[in-house]
């Protein structure tokens, strides 16, 4: 590929949420996104917009037609509540799938890539999943999908949400769940627009899914994951402890974790090969 993609990233964080993640030691959702696309596609040119602010807009003299991808974060707000911060991002969805320009996503991306498309979501009933999504299966769609090719059919991932996908739109598939979430994964084509997008956070390493830990600290004992705030910075400690050192055989054990979560090309897998199957062809039918 002789030129460099150029992506939209998409940062669904309204401001007090942004803070609240530097807050705590942690980057925000379209810095991490901005080193997972530089990592998985070297030198590629990153934008960012933040549509839950007021006033958000483009950078000045572009259009979406001049991105080659568009990449959605995570985020902390509810996409079924009927929020200012939330519906200009359910808009600006359809206006992406309507540009034709493919999108990519983790967590909230999944969300509102359904939404836009006529889809829903609502609640976990089992409440919030969070730390490391177990035993993700892809289906036979999945299986077959070229987002997954490379990956294996059963693997873990980083993972933080309470809400999950209920109803799939028209031209939707599920292509992975796993006993917590029904949805993990989601291709959606609508308006002539393809949309992947994983519920997990592919984006995400030890360290950081520590930091959000760290956030999420009394929010996470009152729902039962820690019986108390010094349990949850035990957790918290431990996540950073290997990620400072990989090679802690002892840690993989207590954490019960593998190379699903330690090695980079695997857990981000998906993301290369969006950038291979749908973004550098659209680079290649523009120019």
């Amino acid at each position: 590929m002789s030129q460099t993609p150029r992506f939209l990233i998409v940062d669904g964080y309204a401001k007090e949420g942004r803070d609240g993640l530097k807050e705590g030691g942690a980057s925000t959702a379209g810095d991490l996104y901005v080193k997972m696309l530089q990592t998985q596609s070297p030198g590629a040119q990153c934008d960012i917009v933040y549509p839950a602010d007021p006033g958000a807009t483009l950078p000045s003299g572009t259009g979406l037609d001049q991105y080659d991808g568009i990449a959605w974060t995570g985020s902390s707000l509810t996409v079924h509540s009927d929020d200012p911060k939330v519906v200009p991002q359910i808009e600006f969805a359809k206006a992406a799938y309507k540009a034709q320009v493919p999108s990519f996503g983790s967590c909230w991306a999944a969300q509102i890539s359904v939404v836009a498309a006529g889809g829903a979501c609502a609640v976990n009933p089992k409440d919030r999943e969070m730390g490391f999504a177990r035993k993700i299966s892809l289906t036979p769609e999945g299986r077959a999908h070229p987002m997954y090719e490379g990956k294996k059919s059963t693997f873990d991932a980083f993972i933080s949400h309470d809400d999950e996908i209920t109803h799939m739109p028209p031209n939707g598939q599920v292509l992975a769940s796993n006993d917590w979430t029904s949805v993990q994964a989601v291709s959606v084509t609508h308006n002539g627009g393809v949309f992947w997008s994983v519920q997990y956070h592919p984006e995400y390493d030890l360290h950081e899914m520590a930091r959000l830990c760290y956030c999420r600290k009394q929010k996470l004992v009152d729902k039962g994951f820690f019986l108390n705030v010094d349990d949850a910075q035990k957790f918290v400690d431990m996540l950073e402890a290997l990620h400072q050192d990989p090679s802690r055989k002892d840690l993989w054990w207590l954490l019960g974790i593998d190379h699903d979560i330690m090695n980079a090309d695997i857990r981000q897998a998906e993301v290369k090969n969006w950038i291979e199957r749908l973004v550098v062809p659209t680079m290649a039918r523009k120019r």
